[in-house]
């Protein structure tokens, strides 16, 4: 499983982010690039980098195709899929594997399995992970699903089994709402993911989004790295995350780490990996999903625990054993990140386009970017171009920190919610810690 060039599927920040850790590791990269990016700074970074194709993702960072063939020109024997994209593709993993690249990041199997919500809570139930009471069965007929979400009770949440990112989603008070939620969301869910399928899942009404860090090698290892709290978002897309979260204490740690070791070993995972709860305000907790790689959000876990998590995924990727049992690892401090986009919040946060006349980032925290001065924002890929985070001996500092690194921050010559985070970070609601 030895490596020598690790060739990153994807662009931007997160690309950046995984040279950085390859070249301090002494690993040679190869960027690939879209037509639109041929001037982005991921690919200045890289050792070698090959164009894969125009703009448009279809041709370029989702073509499977272009992208092994990237990494046969380049001679990479490595293939790091950075996060989006294609790295929860279970058949992009497999077709670097075909290859006889290493896939840094689990094997297609458990990317499969966790990718689909039905069977994945089925598979978290078996391993005695707690689950939200719901159905999650195969009969998909409109009159079962109608029939179980009455026993189920209301308010309850109709999902698509394939989904993320509130697509296929319906929140539903009343039985008679219930077959209209679920046609549309049926009907939303085929046009966003190709699959229809659908759970019902009783709704925990004002839960905190709290995730679980997993790490497990193929040595029989796993252990977590404590959690993240993602509670504020906006349309089910996350804003502001923060490490530890104000609503766990060491014993709910505990319990919920532990359940999320146990869902990584129940499928032999390998890699990083994320483990997502819903929180109830009574301390239940209740699994979500399993992202099977790495997360935007990771720098706060690093912040907190000191250890570079693109380091880990190289080196369990390259067939080491994980450096730290769980009693070893430790929590200093509190880390707090927001993420800056290219949206206009004064137009119903949509997403902008121009070039970025000045970026002059805070030297007092940390920034993952991938933008410089002078740069084109294309409307082809997501709109976020940074992420700022701070870390402090405590959550009140944290934010103050976060504060003052963000109002040091200037992106000039598009709209972007930057006045928006700030608002976030002032708010009293915030800063007492409630969601």
């Amino acid at each position: 499983m030895a490596f020598s060039k690790v060739l990153i599927a994807n662009r931007g920040e997160i690309a950046c982010r995984i040279m950085r850790t390859a070249h301090h590791l002494g690993y040679r990269t190869v960027a690939v690039y879209s037509e639109a990016d041929a001037g982005a700074p991921h690919v200045q970074m890289a050792d070698q980098a090959v164009c894969i194709g125009r703009a448009p993702v279809a041709d370029s960072y989702l073509n499977v195709a272009a992208i092994l063939a990237a990494a046969a020109q380049s001679g990479a024997d490595a293939v790091h899929p950075g996060y989006g994209f294609l790295a929860e593709n279970a058949d992009f993993a497999q077709s670097c594997a075909d290859a006889g690249l290493t896939f840094i990041g689990p094997s297609p199997q458990a990317i499969e399995l966790m990718g689909n919500k039905r069977l994945a809570k089925l598979r978290m139930a078996e391993a005695a992970v707690p689950c939200v009471p719901g159905y999650s069965g195969a009969d998909q007929d409109d009159g079962v699903l109608a029939a179980e979400g009455a026993k189920i009770g209301f308010p309850l949440m109709v999902k698509a089994a394939a989904g993320g990112g509130g697509r296929g989603m319906r929140l539903v008070s009343n039985g008679a709402d219930l077959p209209a939620a679920i046609s549309g969301a049926r009907s939303e869910a085929e046009n966003a993911f190709g699959s229809g399928e659908l759970i019902l899942e009783k709704a925990v009404i004002e839960p905190r989004h709290v995730e679980i860090q997993v790490f497990a090698d193929s040595h029989g290892n796993a252990v977590h790295l404590g959690e993240r709290d993602c509670s504020i978002q906006r349309r089910h897309q996350k804003v502001v995350e923060e490490a530890p979260s104000p609503a766990v204490d060491p014993a709910l740690r505990a319990a919920m780490g532990g359940a999320a070791v146990a869902a990584a070993q129940a499928i032999d995972y390998v890699g990083a990996g994320t483990v997502e709860f819903l929180l109830a305000a009574d301390g239940s907790f209740y699994f979500l999903e399993m992202n099977t790689r790495l997360q935007v959000e990771h720098p706060v876990t690093e912040m907190i625990t000191g250890l570079d998590l693109v380091a880990w995924q190289l080196d369990v990727a390259a067939g080491e054993a994980l450096p730290l049992t769980q009693d070893a690892i430790k929590f200093d401090g509190h880390a707090i990140e927001v993420r800056l986009y290219a949206e206009d919040p004064y137009l119903d946060f949509l997403p902008q386009t121009g070039t970025v006349v000045a970026w002059r980032p805070s030297p007092e925290v940390r920034v993952d970017t991938g933008i410089v001065e002078g740069q084109e924002i294309s409307p082809f890929y997501d709109p976020m171009v940074a992420k700022v985070i701070a870390h402090g001996r405590n959550r009140e500092e944290a934010r103050r920190r976060l504060l003052r690194g963000l109002e040091d921050t200037a992106l000039l010559g598009l709209p972007n919610n930057r006045g928006f985070l700030l608002d976030v970070l002032r708010h009293a609601a915030f800063a007492d810690g409630t969601a």
